[in-house]
């Protein structure tokens, strides 16, 4: 992971990780059960969005997938999106703590 250089945006990063994991366990299986496929789409545009501007492009890139597959209605490869979304902050997250930069 390329830490981005914006000092404000890396004492942020922490925070920011740890919400999206627990916004993933709270919101993302109710929505996949509902099959609210709208607020489904939303979630991936606002992991979208918001993981380009903390420079973790490739979960970025994971929220456009599941944009697409709410835009489907594709409920299976949805649900498996939540475990790889869910894996790749607790990457971000584990990489973060072994960082000294974040200690």
């Amino acid at each position: 992971m390329k830490l981005p250089e914006d000092p404000f945006i890396r004492e942020l990063l922490p925070e920011f990780v740890d919400t999206w994991i627990q916004d993933i366990g709270a919101q993302f299986n109710a929505l996949i059960e509902a099959k609210n496929w709208d607020d489904l789409y939303r979630f991936g545009h606002t992991l979208k969005g918001s993981c380009f501007q903390f420079g973790l492009d490739n979960i970025a890139a994971q929220g456009i997938e599941l944009m697409g597959y709410a835009k489907e209605h594709d409920l299976d490869n949805a649900f498996k999106m939540g475990d790889i979304l869910r894996n790749s902050f607790v990457e971000i997250k584990t990489e973060l703590e072994n960082n000294p930069d974040f200690k």
